[in-house]
């Protein structure tokens, strides 16, 4: 949210009385507009230093053990103060962008990756509602340069020859008057990306490259004016349950299992939902649903762990203070109304943990970016590799005293093809920039020294030569000369370079991704593939021989997908490698907009889809008819038991 600026208008009141001399009223109005002079000066001084209080919610992710930051100083406010009179290119852009009427398209590609005669571009599209109604529904026309193919979220999309057409979901149809919403996609094109024109319910749309407007349809931009009653509720409501007891949840591993500090095998069940790295900076969802609720009912259907991918940027704006403003519906969520964006997290973390439930953070993207994911590596341009390891840093040590969250993924999804060098992740004994097995043990190394005790999950790659002792550096541009799997599933590298985490190595657990072929149609799934034919073609290969060989514990971070074929009979194949094997996971996912698998729950981020769940229910820990959590003092939810009276697998 952009900061509001308070402008000081001094108003003159010049009282004239007849019979006084020209001159001297000529002599009282330069003094007048001296002393005005100095009152403005005085003004601009006092206000240049002010601190600006954000008290925008945003997701609540968190501790409460840890006191909520209230040093909200803006350096912004002071700059723009003393270059009112000379605004730069910069701002006066910003000015523009404010008067603009009407419909505003902006989109974004990241990432781009060839696919046969197809250039792949993660596109993310931004829709502005600058006019003088709220709209109810829409249909997005837009015109692109030999658009070949599209998948897509957060929208219904069709396309036909140059044309995509994209309409609205039940949970976003409704933009406010002043609100945006914001679209992704996996667009295919015979060149590069360049959307030509856009219409959006018939009506012509400025287009616009670059930054892309984020979910916001609140108009109140969840303010309250009053800091001394706002410090009192927060600090109120981030107080950890007194049930709670610190430090005696912390995992480590032995061989292929992941022990309690008792030495009881568990067996982490999750969940995935996202938010935190697509610009609503809190979960997806609350624009129709509670937090307090939502977070209740995961723990009650017995999911004992929430992965929440985070984007860098992010956490990197809190770290300096920054609160960028979480977009939920404040009626249902009032609460949160009085927190900034932080706060909500340490919110979040607080409800967890009242519930029985443990938290994983994963860095789910550099940048703030619903397509963030597609872009290859852990960097970018605006995000460098030093501040994907400051965020990791900073999260690790301003949590590192509370054991709800228990585990992190390092960075998901790592990626790219043989064909795109130095840009695609690879994985060997070298010290290269891209070379995630290097940066995944500095990055691991520099978490574990703000907090020893926590688990450390390092995801796969995409490709592995075929040869490593003659393709060692990756430097083939043959796709035949690799295995390829899904982004992050590729853990075969793992037999010839192990993660290596010194005197950490208890702390290390590998972590796979696996999709069906509704999400992608991999050669695997050609024919009619079995159980033994997946194992064989796929999975035991690429990271299933982690487990059996006990090297590591395995948990799939992310595995789920539409109930019908072609996706169920792998799903259900999935479900028994899972069930037979113990293999920890979290399924993907909870959100109802994640348009290539949907979510456990409907489009009111409240009902859940029961058939799903029912299917996945049959790989959650349960003993008795319970469900087991990770806490080993409060129960998970109303129908779950603590770890401490668990038996163990």
């Amino acid at each position: 949210m952009s900061d509001e600026k308070k402008d000081v208008n001094s108003q003159q009141e010049n009282v004239g009385k007849k019979g006084i001399n020209k001159k001297l009223i000529i002599a009282f109005a330069g003094m007048g507009a001296v002393i005005v002079g100095l009152v403005i000066a005085l003004i601009l001084v006092a206000t240049s230093g002010k601190k600006d209080v954000d008290s925008s919610a945003s997701k609540a992710e968190s501790s409460s053990a840890v006191a909520s930051e209230t040093d909200d100083t803006s350096e912004e406010d002071s700059v723009a103060d003393e270059s009112e009179d000379e605004p730069d290119a910069d701002e006066e852009e910003s000015k523009d962008d404010k008067k603009e009427k009407g419909f505003i398209i902006s989109y974004s590609g990241d990432n781009s990756w060839q696919d046969g005669d197809k250039v792949m571009t993660g596109m993310e599209i931004g829709i502005e509602n600058n006019s003088d109604e709220a709209l109810k529904e829409w249909t997005l026309e837009l015109e692109i340069d030999q658009l070949k193919s599209c998948d897509g979220w957060n929208g219904n999309f069709k396309v036909k020859g140059n044309k995509l057409t994209v309409t609205n979901v039940d949970y976003n149809g409704e933009i406010a008057k002043g609100g945006s919403t914001s679209i992704g996609c996996n667009i295919g094109t015979g060149t590069k990306l360049n959307v030509k024109s856009a219409k959006l319910n018939g009506v012509e749309c400025t287009v616009k490259k670059g930054k892309v407007s984020q979910n916001n349809n609140n108009n109140n931009n969840n303010q309250n004016n009053d800091k001394k009653t706002t410090e009192k509720d927060v600090k109120k409501l981030l107080k950890r349950t007194s049930k709670a007891k610190q430090g005696d949840d912390w995992l480590h591993t032995d061989g292929s299992k992941i022990l309690d500090k008792d030495g009881k095998e568990v067996w982490l069940t999750g969940v995935n939902w996202f938010g935190y790295n697509t610009g609503t900076n809190t979960f997806d969802g609350l624009w129709n649903s509670e937090l307090v609720s939502s977070v209740e009912a995961i723990a009650d259907h017995g999911f004992n762990l929430i992965r929440v991918p985070m984007s860098a940027e992010l956490i990197n704006q809190w770290s300096e203070g920054e609160y960028p403003k979480a977009n939920y519906n404040n009626a249902y969520n009032e609460e949160l109304n009085s927190m900034n964006s932080l706060e909500i997290f340490d919110y979040f973390l607080k409800l967890a943990e009242e519930n029985g439930l443990k938290v994983m953070p994963d860095i789910h993207s550099a940048e703030t970016n619903a397509s963030g994911h597609t872009v290859n590596l852990w960097y970018t341009d605006k995000v460098n590799v030093k501040d994907y390891y400051h965020a990791l840093e900073w999260l690790a040590d301003r949590y590192k005293d509370n054991d709800t969250i228990v585990a992190f993924d390092l960075k998901n999804e790592p990626h790219g093809k043989p064909n795109e060098g130095d840009a695609a992740a690879i994985w060997n004994d070298s010290k290269d920039a891209n070379n995630w097995k290097y940066v995944a043990e500095t990055a691991a190394s520099k978490v574990l020294a703000k907090n020893p005790n926590v688990l450390i999950m390092v995801e796969g790659i995409e490709i592995y030569p075929k040869n490593i002792k003659k393709n060692g550096d990756y430097s083939s541009t043959n796709s035949d000369d690799y295995y390829f799997n899904w982004w992050g599933g590729n853990l075969r590298g793992v037999k010839d370079y192990p993660i290596d985490l010194g005197k950490y190595q208890d702390k290390l657990v590998y972590s796979p991704h696996d999709y069906g072929p509704t999400v992608y149609q991999q050669p695997w799934f050609e024919g009619d593939y079995t159980y033994k034919s997946l194992m064989k073609d796929c999975w035991k290969d690429n990271w299933f021989y982690i487990q059996e060989q006990d090297i590591a514990p395995l948990l799939i971070g992310e595995w789920g997908g539409f109930m019908t074929e072609p996706n169920l009979t792998w799903m259900t194949y999935m479900r028994k490698l899972i069930k037979d094997n113990h293999v920890n996971h979290t399924y993907w996912c909870f959100n109802a907009n994640s348009g290539d698998t949907g979510g456990l729950v409907k489009d009111d981020f409240v009902t859940w889809d029961e058939e799903k769940y029912d299917f996945v229910k049959e790989v959650l820990w349960q003993e008795g008819g319970k469900f087991v959590g990770l806490d080993h003092a409060i129960p998970l939810g109303d129908n779950g038991i603590t770890l401490k009276k668990a038996k163990g697998l």
